[in-house]
């Protein structure tokens, strides 16, 4: 995801949080400060408890109150190595993003080391570049079957139930983003 796009996405989610609670993003980020509260993971409890906001939320205004960024610098390196050698693939992880972000400011990011596992309050989708001409999409599906390009995951990956393969921008379709967003649907 480029620093624009990531910017962007910041931006919305921040001006989604201060619709939704009333408060500015420097009230949160005050509230973050003056907390007494040193440790990351304390502060996004703390204002999920306290306040009541998803873990996106809280998260965000931690990075913005601690200036640590809305994705971390190891976070960056991690999909870079992904797709070393498998550069035209990153163009269709930009593109999934992208439309992700679009369902809604709870959307987080979370990449290991051969893929990104994309979360809501559970895991709802994996993005891993599988091959060099190979994107893999795991959903988490229940009681949806298998059909056409909705795959079984099978030993793909244990923890999803279906699994999409793209090549290239053309496999990016209506149908694709709606598989992904009824996954994302699930995960609430």
């Amino acid at each position: 995801m480029s620093t624009e796009s990531i910017k962007k996405a910041v931006d919305s989610q921040v001006k989604n949080l201060e619709e939704k609670t009333g408060k500015s993003i420097n009230e949160w980020k005050s509230i973050v400060n003056n907390s007494g509260l040193e440790k990351h993971g304390e502060l996004v409890a703390m204002l999920k408890d306290k306040y009541g906001i998803g873990h996106g939320y809280a998260n965000m205004v931690v990075h913005q109150a601690k200036e640590t960024g809305a994705a971390s610098s190891a976070d960056d390196e991690l999909v870079t190595e992904q797709y070393k050698g498998k550069e035209a693939l990153k163009e269709l992880y930009d593109i999934l993003i992208k439309e992700i972000h679009q369902f809604g400011p709870d959307v987080e990011l979370a990449p290991k080391k051969a893929y990104v596992s994309v979360r809501r309050k559970k895991q709802f989708a994996i993005l891993q570049p599988s091959t060099k001409t190979r994107l893999d999409v795991g959903l988490m599906l229940k009681d949806t079957p298998a059909s056409g390009k909705l795959e079984a995951a099978g030993s793909w990956n244990a923890m999803c139930t279906h699994r999409i393969k793209l090549e290239s921008s053309a496999d990016i379709t209506p149908q694709l983003i709606k598989w992904i967003r009824q996954s994302y649907d699930l995960a609430g």
